[in-house]
């Protein structure tokens, strides 16, 4: 783990999440820890069909005092706002003030991916991302962990034993590593401790 991964002192411009199997309850354990003095946004990427509408929006919305919808193309990128990948769309940002929605090959059988968001995240906001890999049941995530890695960013992985299911984390642990590798309770807490 390197020295400054959790510190409060050191400053972000966006928060970017991945998940795919046993993603939700992840994704609502860390959404609730978030209070109203966290300012960043936050880009969410879970594995969702694409067949149908999805519900993930107001489900994560129950739990965060962030406002939470689903990404539009061309959206404004909002401070203080969630926003999640709609079905059979890569969600990606574009540049620092607006997202885009993109209906590229699948990736690892998933359209959203993971690494998409996390890749081109990591072009724009180079150190200033902080990244987070939760559960899932396969190695999507692995290259954008390695890309955000590259860029100076910071990368937190859920450690494997907690997840519902560990291929996801513990393909990224195995490649590009992580700067910290913590449960969904010393996530949310340091979570809180980056707003302090």
């Amino acid at each position: 783990m390197s020295a400054d991964a959790l510190s409060p002192l050191r400053r972000y411009d966006a928060l970017v999440i991945g998940a795919s199997a046993g993603g939700v309850h992840a994704l609502q354990a860390l959404l609730s820890a978030l209070d109203a003095r966290w300012r960043l946004p936050v880009l969410i990427v879970l594995h969702v069909p694409r067949d149908r509408p999805s519900r993930l929006a107001p489900l994560l919305d129950e739990q965060c005092v962030l406002p939470v919808g689903e990404a539009v193309d061309k959206q404004p990128l909002q401070a203080a706002t969630v926003t999640v990948a709609p079905p059979d769309y890569h969600l990606m940002v574009e540049t620092r003030d607006s997202l885009a929605l993109s209906r590229d090959a699948d990736v690892l059988f998933s359209r959203p991916a993971i690494d998409p968001l996390f890749e081109s995240a990591a072009a724009v906001f180079g150190p200033r991302l902080l990244g987070i890999l939760l559960t899932g049941a396969s190695s999507d995530g692995t290259d954008g962990v390695a890309a955000i890695r590259a860029a100076g960013g910071t990368v937190w992985v859920q450690d494997p034993e907690e997840a519902v299911a560990p291929l996801m984390p513990a393909s990224a642990l195995a490649g590009p590593g992580a700067d910290a590798v913590l449960t969904l309770r010393a996530m949310g807490d340091a979570l809180k401790d980056l707003v302090q």
